[in-house]
């Protein structure tokens, strides 16, 4: 049997550049409380992504409470059901009720168009998500939220390298939160950013991230510990030099699968406007879910492990109840499978999972 292909592998530094790093704690002492490298990796991804405030933090989740809680939100906060878990469960975890909205068909993000019509008196936020890195529509969410007077959180835990109109996707809304997990395009193993031109915003993320202590080191608000690592910091100042490589990288490789199954009738990819991506996920719909446990059972057989990326549709799990149906979310989460793809995966092994999916 061949050796065994994931769904994806994290794109690593050589080894002794990263251990350059590992001497500089060593010698210092420092692993934690804000220090050098994570000062220094929050100064260099500020000038990759061209934004003034970059916060640090222990996850991607993290970033998404940090957020929630530095804007007071309550009440109701408005969010796909087309995401990772940890989009919605960090909204209840903050005493807010998720309010699912369907997902565009083509992009797989939240409608705008039917963003309106779930908004309440009790609706603080919403919190839109960029899809495996495709942008959601900012400038309408950002007139709907105006015209509302709600606040805007970005998930945007894929979408670290995207620029739209110039401009990096993670510079809309209040606040974007980011993800550094090892299996997105650039990796701190764990970790996460808030990214805000709030500079308020940006002090009151500091405090709650460590405890609350303000700079002068005095408790002055509620906080709890979501401090990033130095080690986790020195990976990332390693792994940021190879950025722009490893995306063009994906990008061949995701360009490599479209091409081989493109003419297949019964696939759909995810529509997204040119250059606005950033190739971490190679997700396929199949034209139904009997198709796709057949494509899973054959890839895994052959030692390739595809998985189900987002299933099932979060409205329909019970911890959310009630909630209404949502057609399109339902569908497609019952339909999607994302296909092995990571900066070393060979280009035989694509040809090979693409010949399996075409014998099925």
């Amino acid at each position: 049997m061949s050796s065994k292909v994931e769904v994806t592998r994290p794109s690593l530094p050589p080894l002794d550049e990263y251990i350059e790093y590992l001497k500089i704690i060593w010698e210092t002492g420092i692993m934690t409380h804000n220090g050098p490298l994570v000062q220094k990796l929050e100064y260099e991804i500020s000038n990759y992504l061209n934004e003034k405030n970059v916060i640090c933090v222990s996850s991607g989740t993290s970033a998404l409470q940090l957020a929630i809680r530095a804007l007071n939100l309550t009440g109701e906060v408005i969010t796909t059901p087309f995401t990772y878990i940890a989009t919605a469960n960090i909204i209840s975890w903050e005493n807010c009720k998720p309010v699912f909205v369907d997902i565009d068909p083509h992009s797989w993000n939240i409608d705008p168009d039917k963003i309106e019509e779930k908004i309440t008196n009790k609706t603080s936020a919403i919190l839109p998500v960029h899809v495996f890195s495709a942008p959601c529509d900012v400038d309408r969410i950002h007139t709907i939220a105006s015209k509302n007077n709600v606040k805007v959180i970005y998930d945007a835990a894929h979408a670290f390298g995207v620029n739209i109109a110039g401009k990096s996707i993670l510079r809309f809304g209040n606040i974007s939160a980011v993800s550094f997990h090892a299996t997105k395009l650039f990796n701190t193993a764990e970790g996460g950013a808030c990214i805000t031109d709030d500079n308020i915003l940006t002090e009151r993320i500091r405090r709650i991230r460590f405890f609350g202590f303000d700079r002068k080191n005095n408790i002055v608000d509620c906080g709890m510990n979501a401090k990033m690592t130095e080690i986790s910091a020195g990976l990332g100042l390693a792994n940021l030099k190879y950025l722009n490589q490893v995306k063009q990288n994906r990008k061949r490789k995701y360009e490599l699968y479209i091409s081989i199954l493109n003419d297949i009738p019964f696939i759909t990819f995810q529509k997204y406007k040119t250059d606005e991506y950033n190739y971490s996920y190679m997700p396929v719909v199949f034209e139904s879910e009997q198709i796709l446990l057949k494509i899973q059972d054959k890839l895994k057989a052959n030692n390739i492990f595809a998985r189900r990326y987002f299933y099932p549709s979060l409205n329909k799990l019970s911890i959310f109840h009630p909630q209404d149906l949502l057609p399109v979310s339902e569908r497609i989460s019952r339909r999607i499978l994302c296909l092995p793809l990571y900066d070393t995966l060979p280009v035989e092994e694509i040809e090979r999972i693409c010949q399996f999916i075409t014998e099925v």
